[in-house]
């Protein structure tokens, strides 16, 4: 029984010293992340693909039970909205194949603009994707949470080709106004979407956005104990992954909501345990 959890990226300055060794050389330091959590989203591929060197370099890092959730290029989604860009695709999924089992899940993320008339586009697109890749959508569009049939339609599409749908709960993040400001910074940059919490398959993968202060964060998950444990119950291995707005404490984080869900189910299997830190030094 597996719950992977991670973070929004595998290296921060600020984790420099408390989470990572330092100093640690660049090439090293996703496999230091990996000591601290099973998974971690791949927002950079969204701006720019990597090289396979870059590739290998991240397979090499990580255990094949590490799991990437790898973003789909912007001009893909956004530039082109899924259609006409299939050698910007092609030359994406040639780039990721050295990571093998540990691209969990290719991750298509859509602009706030594209809404329920747009899903025919998305069902051909995602028909047309090589069947060897799990894919996972997440959607913007206010209609997919406020209209049922906006979400039918969706989910049936997703259905059709074991796509999960992604959730982004920021509910407890605009809960109360902004304290700092990094907070102020996301309060004008994040979606407010609503909380959903219904798996499509066996893989379910959720995201979820925090404050800066940890108390905070943590009172904000609490529902999602209760997914997670049911989600585990049934059979399925899902992934989360916890943001806050600075992302200061997100490793902390990310391995304190799998010990609170392990709590619960001790079945859970156990985290690896993170490469010791030495003292921190300015040379």
């Amino acid at each position: 029984m597996r719950l992977h959890v991670g973070c929004a990226m595998w290296t921060h300055r600020s984790w420099q010293g408390r989470f990572l060794p330092h100093p640690l050389p660049a090439h090293e330091r996703l496999r230091a992340y990996a000591g601290w959590c099973t998974a971690v989203e791949g927002n950079t591929t969204f701006y720019a693909t990597p090289t396979r060197e870059t590739v290998t370099s991240w397979a090499r890092q990580t255990d094949p039970a590490f799991r990437f959730v790898l973003k789909l290029p912007k001009v893909v989604t956004h530039e082109r909205r899924l259609a006409g860009a299939d050698e910007d695709l092609r030359v994406f999924l040639d780039a990721i194949e050295p990571l093998g089992p540990r691209a969990h899940a290719l991750w298509v993320q859509l602009p706030a603009s594209f809404g329920h008339t747009d899903v025919p586009a998305l069902a051909r697109f995602l028909r047309g994707l090589p069947t060897d890749h799990r894919y996972a959508v997440e959607v913007r569009h206010p209609a997919f949470f406020d209209d049922a049939r906006a979400a039918r339609t969706l989910e049936g599409a997703l259905d059709a080709v074991g796509a999960e749908w992604v959730p982004f709960d920021t509910t407890a993040f605009f809960r109360t106004p902004p304290t700092s400001d990094a907070e102020r910074d996301a309060w004008s940059r994040k979606p407010r979407t609503p909380l959903r919490s219904r798996a499509l398959t066996d893989r379910p993968i959720v995201r979820y956005l925090g404050r800066d202060d940890p108390a905070r964060t943590v009172e904000g998950w609490q529902p999602w104990l209760d997914v997670m444990v049911g989600w585990l119950r049934e059979g399925r291995s899902p992934t989360m992954f916890v943001h806050t707005p600075d992302n200061a404490d997100a490793p902390d984080l990310a391995r304190r909501f799998h010990d609170e869900v392990r709590a619960r189910l001790p079945e859970v299997e156990p985290l690896p345990e993170p490469i010791p830190v030495g003292p921190s030094t300015l040379f």
